[in-house]
């Protein structure tokens, strides 16, 4: 049975970004944003969500001038923000982007970021779930946390579930944040474990776990108790499994690859944003393919679509 409260709640880190401006993807000028996974997704939520849904986002931020930006962006985006923490003597972190024909990467200054503090408060983060229909979490948000934190952040996402809240969580692994290889699948398979649905990308799957094939992530993904997975796959087929059954899909070509920042994080919130409101996951697959397919095809991680 739906709630009557329709809230969703994004949880992670929001950074500095700076990407190349214009024709400058090998240096030169560059423009300031603020992006990341989990707030991505939330940014994209609240433009595919009907407008009764409320969008929020929980971090931690700096006492700053940017970290003030950051909340202002935050508002004027559509996001809620009763849930950002203030750290005092904190800031935000900071990534570059750099471009080589389409595909990203980053550099990144974030040891000082406020977000790391985040989990740090049972009761906070009781009373931001409270009430919540979905939580979404990521390996990113698990990885900056001190491990501490870390237990506290899974405990209250499994009370939240237990009271009926639906838990989301992208692996998104990024073994340079973790103490080694180890230590990075365990706690992503124990967050794994405690979700409804579970969207990693293969790529990185087979490179941390081994897998051979898309099917095997989801397989394993579903054995460690995940109840639905949706695993992405570049340009090449998406491979689903749950309670509804299983199915591939295949993306169609993308006209112009220019900038793959926030391909999957799109993908995530549209996938999620038509399953809230009733879509099968065939059906919500072929329309988050489509949505990441306009993503990649602009500049920046927050784009129109």
């Amino acid at each position: 049975m739906a709630r009557e409260s329709r809230r969703i709640v994004a949880i992670g880190e929001c950074m500095v970004e700076f990407a190349p401006a214009g024709d400058a993807a090998g240096g030169g000028q560059f423009r300031q944003g603020f992006a990341g996974d989990t707030f991505n997704m939330a940014w994209y939520l609240r433009r595919l969500l009907p407008a009764a849904w409320q969008v929020d986002y929980l971090t931690a931020l700096g006492d700053d001038p940017m970290s003030a930006r950051m909340r202002a962006f935050m508002t004027d985006a559509g996001i809620g923000t009763d849930h950002v923490a203030t750290i005092a003597g904190r800031a935000p972190g900071l990534y570059v982007i750099s471009l080589d024909r389409g595909e990203r990467s980053f550099s990144y200054w974030r040891d000082q970021s406020a977000a790391r503090f985040l989990a740090a408060d049972r009761a906070r983060l009781d009373d931001a779930f409270g009430g919540a229909e979905a939580l979404v979490f990521s390996g990113i948000t698990l990885a900056i946390l001190p491990e501490a934190d870390r237990e506290i952040l899974l405990s209250a996402l499994s009370a939240a579930r237990a009271r009926g809240a639906r838990v989301i969580f992208d692996p998104n692994l990024r073994p340079r944040l973790w103490p080694d290889r180890q230590t990075m699948c365990c706690w992503i398979s124990r967050a794994a474990a405690g979700a409804d649905l579970v969207l990693p990308s293969f790529e990185d799957e087979r490179a941390a776990f081994g897998d051979a094939r898309p099917e095997a992530t989801a397989a394993r993904y579903l054995q460690g108790g995940a109840r639905e997975v949706v695993v992405k796959n570049g340009a090449a087929e998406i491979f689903w499994q749950g309670a509804e059954g299983r199915g591939r899909y295949q993306p169609p070509p993308v006209r112009e690859l220019v900038d793959t920042t926030a391909a999957g994080d799109s993908f995530n919130a549209a996938y999620l944003a038509a399953t809230l409101v009733g879509a099968a996951p065939a059906t919500a697959i072929t329309k988050a393919a489509a949505v990441s397919g306009r993503v990649i095809g602009q500049r920046g991680a927050l784009v129109d679509i």
